[in-house]
């Protein structure tokens, strides 16, 4: 490989990219607007606990707890229970045994079990706590020791209230990223009906020096913009290395995806055809860290699931290389595969 004709090529291929004044725009729109939304959304979290109840016997106190900032979802097992806290539709769950109001009156101490949301913040565990005295206190109309068992449930990141908006940030910057499929996927489209790869491929240069600058052109249209995005609205704040390693391996991974695509398609809109279910796929797990809930385990089957949840995990949450570097491991695996797949299609399209 000729690092300088690959250099010579990666300007190329910058020229051809940003000549094109559809991606030329979106990419200098996009990174605008993605900020545009993060900074119209709230900076602080919604204030609303809601809490839900488990109670095998019929509590009629708990119906008067009901205050502004409060809300309680009855469930119909502890089981359904646990569910909700995990795919986080309640921030905290209470579990009250059968025997619970018999205990109190009789003047005995009976245990209640708490599930908390893995980022619930300290604070809100011991006003949760309160509201389970109030409870007791309403039930027996005296003030009672009650003992509480926590359990913290899924991986422990709390300690920190997450606005919407930096719950919202891996989404954006992981659009950001994905976009830039379309663009190389067509920059490589266009080269192969037109024959350019073919004739580059009688010069000195050779497919893995038009391959290599194909890769570090989208790779650094990708990882620059989500890099840049990132660093305004302060992703890079807690631990960037691992961030800007999550961003790259991320944008590799979206590369490779070009490289298949542009080899398939014939033209910009079969470009458009093929990349659009792509990005779909590959968004699919973001969904369930900006709004969780939505989607269950199952999404773990997407590679991007490995670089979404690094990307959150470190940039709201601190997390270090100890806590995420299986991701990253598995994340680099996907990569190399697809990008081997992309060159093995790309070098039978330039035969």
């Amino acid at each position: 490989m000729n690092p300088r004709l690959v250099g010579s090529l990666v300007q190329k291929d910058l020229s051809i990219f940003f000549r094109n004044r559809f991606f030329a725009v979106i990419t200098v729109l996009g990174i605008v607007l993605y900020l545009v939304i993060y900074f119209v959304m709230p900076k602080s979290e919604d204030a609303t606990l809601t809490i839900g109840l488990y109670a095998p016997a019929e509590i009629p106190a708990f119906d008067l707890l009901g205050e502004e900032g409060l809300e309680f979802e009855g469930v119909a097992s502890e089981e359904e229970l646990r569910q909700a806290v995990i795919d986080g539709r309640i921030i905290a769950g209470i579990s009250l045994p059968a025997d619970t109001l018999g205990r109190l009156l009789a003047g005995e101490r009976p245990t209640i079990n708490v599930f908390f949301a893995a980022d619930t913040p300290q604070e809100t565990r011991g006003a949760i706590e309160a509201v389970i005295q109030e409870l007791g206190y309403r039930m027996t109309g005296q003030s009672l020791a009650i003992e509480v068992s926590e359990e913290v449930l899924g991986p422990d990141l709390a300690g920190t209230s997450l606005p919407p908006r930096n719950r919202l940030r891996p989404l954006l910057a992981a659009l950001l990223i994905m976009v830039e499929t379309m663009g190389l996927a067509t920059l490589i489209s266009e080269e192969l009906e037109r024959r350019t790869i073919q004739a580059l491929l009688v010069t000195p240069a050779t497919a893995s020096d038009v391959f290599t600058a194909k890769g570090v052109a989208g790779i650094s249209l990708a990882f620059g913009q989500a890099a840049l995005f990132m660093a305004i609205v302060g992703g890079l704040n807690q631990k960037p290395l691992v961030v800007l390693t999550a961003l790259f391996l991320g944008a590799m991974l979206v590369i490779a995806a070009g490289f298949i695509i542009g080899a398939v398609a014939k033209d910009m809109l079969s470009v458009l055809a093929w990349s659009l279910p792509v990005i779909i796929i590959f968004v699919i797990p973001s969904i369930g860290i900006a709004f969780p809930g939505r989607v269950t385990r199952w999404v773990e089957i997407f590679p991007t699931y490995y670089f979404m949840d690094t990307l959150h995990r470190a940039s709201n949450f601190g997390a270090g290389w100890g806590d995420v570097w299986q991701n990253l491991l598995i994340l680099f695996g996907f990569d190399l595969v697809l990008i081997w797949l992309g060159v093995v299609v790309l070098r039978r399209r330039t035969r």
